[in-house]
């Protein structure tokens, strides 16, 4: 049967003004990886089909290990229109359709309006369908705004930092700092954490080399941390990406002890 012949019906609408620029909406647009990572309540697990410029096919996995609620969606842009859609190709809600429509109203701010169309006639299940949809994408879209305003912050700071001298940084007596682990300081203009690994002290960027994700706040899981946003490891000891990528945090300075004072001091 053709999901498309059945005339689709508008199920609801969900207005929000979003504090982040044009920019960093459309990069999250086209950012389907971050799906089953940002979003691990709704969606489980995410799989590239195919990609270009005008957006992107994925399998998205809604449940964990249940393949019975697998969909193929498909997202078409219009970036000269300010707008795109997804629609389900395959699974749970073939033939529906999400529809946004983006108008950037200060360097920093955009007005987004979403529209839910199912191929539904019974008014009653329209509505409920409606009110599920905006529930489920007002909580995305706090998500994707905290993710986006945070790499808005995040590229700022890179920008400060550029330049920026290494000097040695006293962080207190050796006592002092363990009681208190972990401890964020900055280094060279950049911010590192220092964590206890097998009993050694030792600092690590905070800043996820993709998308500078945040990672203070990760905990260290057999010597790495993963980032919230798109789920890259990397190994705290050495920086390595140990999720695949071809990525590594930036370096790191050593966590030395001098006259029982720890001092952040720059790597070999």
């Amino acid at each position: 049967m053709d999901v498309r012949s059945p005339p689709l019906a508008r199920a609801g609408v969900y207005r929000r003004h979003v504090k982040a620029s044009l920019a960093r909406i459309w990069e999250n647009v086209f950012d389907w990886e971050h799906l089953p990572s940002l979003h691990a309540r709704d969606f489980a697990a995410c799989t590239l089909i195919e990609s270009g410029a005008w957006g992107w096919r994925v399998r998205l996995v809604n449940q964990p290990g249940d393949e019975t609620k697998a969909q193929i969606l498909e997202l078409h842009a219009d970036r000269r229109a300010h707008r795109y859609c997804v629609t389900t190709l395959e699974g749970p809600g073939a033939g529906s359709e999400i529809r946004v429509q983006l108008a950037p109203t200060a360097p920093r701010e955009t007005d987004v309006t979403v529209e839910f169309h199912v191929h539904e006639a019974a008014p009653a299940r329209l509505d409920a369908i409606g009110r599920r949809y905006v529930e489920v994408y007002e909580r995305l879209w706090d998500e994707d705004e905290a993710m986006m305003i945070a790499r808005e912050r995040a590229l700022a700071r890179r920008r400060k930092a550029r330049g920026a001298t290494a000097t040695p940084v006293r962080l207190g007596g050796v006592d002092d700092v363990r009681a208190r682990l972990p401890v964020m300081a900055v280094f060279g203009g950049q911010r590192f954490r220092i964590v206890e690994i097998d009993g050694d002290m030792v600092a690590h960027a905070v800043t996820c080399p993709h998308w500078l994700g945040p990672l203070e706040d990760a905990p260290v899981v057999a010597g790495a941390v993963t980032c919230p946003w798109h789920g890259y490891a990397f190994d705290v000891r050495t920086g390595a990406c140990v999720s695949g990528q071809a990525l590594r945090l930036a370096p790191a300075p050593q966590v030395v002890v001098e006259d029982g004072v720890v001092v952040l001091a720059a790597g070999a």
